[in-house]
């Protein structure tokens, strides 16, 4: 077993206190937004070298793979690269390669993430071919895929989370523009020609056409968006009634404020607007619309990094690739209850092959919880002490740290530290293969 250093990722949108309070360490000062745990190539996590006894008896460090070491220590997917099957396990080697299959994240939310959507498997591997063969620079502002992998993810809330998720059925989005023409009408101010049009796109028959047609009319952007957008903001900010559809026209309010005019604005309303309690988990499968907008949470996913965004961003918005990434379905909030294993073990299992996810909660005094594990794992302690024993050794990691668990040190035990007064709680994700 290894214990981790892993990268924290400083982008604008993340909190500046959240993940330091949450691990026991001191803020930064800047946005702390992603606490990356895993092996992808952009920002692996760091091991260091497995103990060894030497002739003196003294423990020295292993010498691995010297050009990636630094002060004795590796990267996480360079050591999974000297020996795959020993630390992934021949099945998953098998099915996703010599690669660690799932990336963990701790995430904190201070302001928006842009609207986004995640590309299938054969589109992930068709784009990134694409893009390689025409030589874009994996640097480049206009590059959509980053690697040849999908990335269907889930998130546990463990504050209350703010989300947009998935289209809503077209009727209930129409209800809500139905709703602003009242409004406009009521006060006698002059109704954005776009909302008429809306409401037209939503009336079709065949919900897969209405939700189409009205979202490819807002992500055109353009004029008649963006001051729609304007109006429709400032009509809500000097009192127009938000009720009955207080939660998304607030959203509207706020996101306005942060992109005034930005096409993600409006097309907020055509998504399902979630809120979730702590403990609470939503699963985002491919072409899944999708927006984190406040909270603190637990992220798992595919080791992906490919996002096409649609608004609430700056960065670039490829309309077409979008357009064909996109699953235009009112399917309903893909929510994820726990399940409780055989061996009592509570499991966040979405219908995903690369991931599940382990709540592991030890009170001080209890027995041992079985680490769920299918190949390799990794785990993070955000409360307490906790102690991993396996037939190869002990490690105890304390709150914030965390551990990448091999394979071949199947099975692992978490146990609660002897003397210790408060639980511990920790997050541990493996593979969905069978053990």
């Amino acid at each position: 077993m290894y214990e981790l250093e892993n990268v924290l990722r400083p982008y604008a949108w993340g909190s500046t206190t959240a993940i330091a309070g949450l691990l026991g360490r001191p803020a930064s000062g800047g946005p702390e937004a992603e606490l990356w745990i895993g092996a992808h190539p952009d920002s692996p996590s760091v091991v260091l070298a497995p103990a060894v006894a030497s002739g003196s008896g003294r423990h020295v460090r292993e010498p691995h793979s010297p050009e990636r070491r630094k002060g004795g220590r590796l990267a996480l997917d360079a050591l999974i690269a000297e020996d795959p099957e020993h630390h992934l396990g021949s099945g998953s080697v098998a099915e996703f390669g010599p690669r660690l299959p799932f990336l963990l994240k701790v995430l904190a939310a201070e302001s928006p993430l842009s609207l986004q959507v995640h590309p299938t498997l054969d589109q992930a591997r068709e784009g990134f071919a694409r893009e390689e063969a025409a030589g874009v620079d994996h640097a480049a502002a206009g590059r959509n895929y980053k690697d040849d992998n999908h990335k269907p993810e889930m998130i546990l809330a463990l504050t209350p989370f703010e989300a947009l998720c998935g289209f809503r059925p077209a009727a209930e989005s129409r209800a809500v523009f139905l709703h602003l023409a009242a409004c406009f009408d009521l006060a006698g101010m002059e109704i954005p020609p776009l909302i008429p049009r809306l409401l037209e796109d939503l009336a079709q028959p065949e919900e897969h056409a209405a939700l189409r047609s009205a979202f490819e009319r807002l992500i055109a952007g353009g004029e008649d968006v963006s001051r729609a957008t304007a109006m429709v903001s400032a009509a809500l900010i000097s009192g127009a009634p938000m009720a009955p559809h207080q939660a998304e026209l607030s959203t509207v309010v706020n996101l306005n404020g942060r992109y005034p005019g930005d096409p993600g604005v409006l097309i907020s309303l055509l998504l399902n607007r979630i809120s979730l309690a702590p403990g609470q988990a939503v699963y985002l499968p491919a072409g899944n619309v999708h927006a984190y907008l406040h909270g603190l949470g637990i992220e798992v996913m595919a080791s992906s990094d490919n996002v096409l965004r649609g608004g609430l961003t700056p960065k670039f918005v490829d309309v077409p690739e979008l357009l064909r990434t996109v699953a235009f379905e009112a399917a309903g909030v893909p929510t994820l209850a726990a399940e409780t294993s055989e061996l009592g073990q509570e499991l966040f299992r979405p219908p995903f092959r690369e991931f599940q996810l382990q709540r592991v909660e030890l009170a001080p005094g209890s027995g041992p919880v079985p680490l769920a594990q299918s190949g390799a794992a990794v785990i993070i302690v955000i409360s307490g002490s906790v102690l991993l024993d396996s037939p190869k050794g002990d490690l105890q990691l304390g709150r914030g740290a965390s551990a990448f668990l091999p394979a071949a040190e199947a099975p692992v035990n978490a146990h609660a530290v002897s003397g210790a007064t408060g639980t511990a709680l920790a997050f541990a994700v493996t593979t969905a293969l069978k053990a």
